[in-house]
């Protein structure tokens, strides 16, 4: 199943955007969905993950208390509320799912379907 981050764009230091993480083809995998970043040069960041049901939910430090996961399993989407955005959070955003109902949860070898991601530029 092939993902789609959607939702990017150029906003203010302090504003806020809402991306969203959709598939295409068959049902996707009920292990969790993640959201990772990245910039030129440097390796696929963790930003945020969550189960399932919506039930756990994983933050890097560097977000936590400003980004928000969610999902609609009924719409087989999952979001990424961010909100205070800064400058260090500009990068392309991907979602992924997870490939396994256990392993690291922070680490980009847990997941599949990477798509392509969305840009977020956060503008000073």
């Amino acid at each position: 199943v092939q993902l789609q981050a959607s939702g990017g764009g150029l906003v203010q230091v302090g504003g806020s955007l809402r991306l969203s993480c959709t598939a295409s083809g068959r049902t996707r995998s009920t292990y969790g969905t993640g959201w990772f970043r990245q910039t030129p040069g440097k390796d696929r960041e963790f930003v945020a993950a969550i189960g399932w049901r919506a039930v756990s939910t994983y933050y890097a430090d560097s977000v936590r208390g400003r980004f928000s996961i969610s999902r609609e399993n009924t719409k087989g989407t999952v979001y990424l509320q961010m909100n205070r955005l800064k400058p260090e959070d500009t990068a392309v955003y991907f979602c992924a799912d997870r490939s396994a109902p256990t392993g690291p949860v922070r680490i980009p070898s847990s997941y599949e379907g990477w798509g392509q991601g969305t840009l977020v530029t956060v503008s000073s």
